[in-house]
């Protein structure tokens, strides 16, 4: 195998997950759910998603195995939404993201170089 075939596999491996996860409203969801299981009325407040795209990208989440639905029967019928053990493995993925947007995209971060000492 050409280093250029690794390359192109990792790379693939990359894009596969990020098209899996990357949907502004699946990434939406699933950063709601790590707070633990929830209502789908639940999931569209906290969201503001409209319900037409919340009832698609949790379809989507379900298909893919990042979410699970639990029903009661129980009058009136509810329906609930957690997490699988392959979306809960995606909270260090969070984590880290939210830790590089903090020093990256930070609000109080310059434009200047990084590794340069702190003026005085």
């Amino acid at each position: 195998m050409q280093s250029d075939d690794r390359y192109s596999e990792e790379a693939c491996t990359v894009i596969d997950s990020i098209e899996q996860i990357g949907s502004q409203w699946r990434l939406i969801v699933l950063h709601d759910l790590q707070d633990g299981e929830k209502r789908f009325n639940e999931i569209k407040r906290s969201t503001d998603a409209s319900s037409r795209t919340l009832s698609r990208v949790l379809d989507d989440l379900r298909e893919t195995g990042f979410v699970e639905r639990r029903m009661e029967e129980a009058a009136p019928v509810a329906t609930y939404y957690s997490l699988t053990a392959k979306g809960e493995s995606l909270r260090p993925v969070f984590d880290e993201i939210e830790a590089w947007a903090d020093e990256w995209l930070g609000e109080s971060e310059s434009v200047s170089d990084p590794t340069a000492p702190p003026a005085e």
